[in-house]
């Protein structure tokens, strides 16, 4: 399989409402899509979005890595998806946000090619699994703003079936925080609620957190303390947490898996395409958390489109239970770039939604071009 035409769109999507984080402010999703052709015409399509505190991508870097690896990619042929990640590190070091977007696209050339879809394709590569496959993926939805305003979302998605909730935490006080999350777990209880401090909170904060008795109902915690924290902090905080720990930030392949479970220092970890540098190595990183079950969640960058989307959930459908939810963060957009975009039906994605072969999506040309980004421009090549 050769590659004739590559073309790199940057585009800023407006969000439907701002997101705070503990360390950021998010108004507009800056995303990067890749189009591939190839000698028979087919075209493949690949995503990723910048994430300077996660990994060092900004739209501008992500752009020149991408124009580099397209350069290159013309060259080889992509016959053998076991090979594609070797190839992609064999062109430039490091960059997994590029080289997650580059894959993506091939990935989505090579199973329309094969006639299946890329969920399928994954299966394959793990005859330990079952045959009945996960025909539907619990989706989580994010809680955000006031209080009042929390109380509200909750309230309404979970009549509209969301089962699964993430609390931002770290940008109030522990005193804050942790009257909201009593509050919310209460409102929800029977439900899986999580909380998400991006790294902000200190060791004895992040331990005072998970021991207070406000906090019982949580299902797990992400990422309390910073990822460049001491491996020894980590172990610490589960020794002390009787709640489940999960990472984010911390997990950028499965080398950072193997050493957390050496050190018991996680009860599961988030997986994002854009950390682990590809859908290859995030499916294996999901197959290593259940082979020792430890839970998955499985989440897109605030926020990508129904094709990030599609991409994370063939993991999910292919691994078959992803019991701390799948955020799909195109649920925070203005609007997307697919004439379908993948939505919530009774709090979950269907595995229908998807197309027989490839990713399962295909964005609409026109609105690519109408959301690239102001100041930047289509390259071919």
């Amino acid at each position: 399989m050769k590659i004739t035409q590559a073309t790199i769109f940057p585009l800023s999507i407006p969000l439907i409402e701002p997101i705070k984080m503990a360390k950021e402010f998010i108004t507009d999703a800056k995303t990067v899509l890749l189009c591939l052709t190839d000698e028979q015409g087919r075209q493949g399509w690949g995503e990723a979005s910048t994430a300077p505190l996660m990994t060092g991508e900004t739209l501008d870097s992500l752009v020149g890595s991408l124009r580099y690896l397209v350069e290159k990619a013309r060259a080889i042929e992509w016959n053998d998806p076991k090979h594609f990640s070797s190839a992609c590190d064999g062109i430039l070091y490091d960059n997994p946000s590029a080289k997650s977007c580059l894959q993506m696209a091939l990935l989505d050339l090579y199973t329309q090619k094969e006639s299946i879809s890329l969920w399928e394709y994954l299966r394959t590569l793990n005859n330990q699994i079952k045959d009945s496959a996960t025909t539907e993926i619990p989706l989580l939805r994010m809680l955000g703003g006031t209080l009042d305003k929390e109380i509200a979302d909750a309230k309404s998605f979970r009549e509209a079936g969301f089962k699964h909730w993430k609390i931002k935490i770290g940008s109030l006080s522990l005193e804050e925080d942790l009257h909201r999350v009593q509050v919310l777990t209460n409102l929800l209880e029977g439900d899986v609620v999580s909380v998400d401090a991006n790294g902000a909170m200190s060791l004895d904060n992040a331990i005072q957190f998970c021991r207070s008795s406000q906090a019982t109902k949580l299902s797990f915690a992400e990422q309390l303390i910073n990822a460049n924290s001491a491996l020894t902090d980590f172990v610490l905080l589960k020794q002390c947490s009787p709640i489940p720990i999960g990472l984010d930030e911390s997990i950028h392949g499965s080398n950072e898996i193997e050493e957390f479970m050496e050190a018991n220092a996680l009860d599961g970890a988030s997986l994002k395409l854009i950390k682990t540098g590809g859908i290859l190595e995030a499916w294996n990183c999901a197959q290593i958390l259940q082979s020792h079950d430890l839970s998955v969640n499985l989440a897109c960058k605030v926020a990508e489109t129904s094709l990030s989307g599609a991409a994370t959930a063939s993991i999910g459908f292919a691994i078959g239970n992803v019991p701390w939810g799948f955020s799909m963060s195109n649920q925070y957009l203005q609007f997307d770039i697919c004439d379908r975009p993948l939505s919530a039906k009774h709090g979950h994605l269907d595995v229908t939604q998807l197309n027989p072969t490839g990713i399962g999506v295909t964005p609409n040309l026109d609105r690519v071009k109408d959301a690239v980004a102001q100041g930047y421009s289509i390259t071919q090549y």
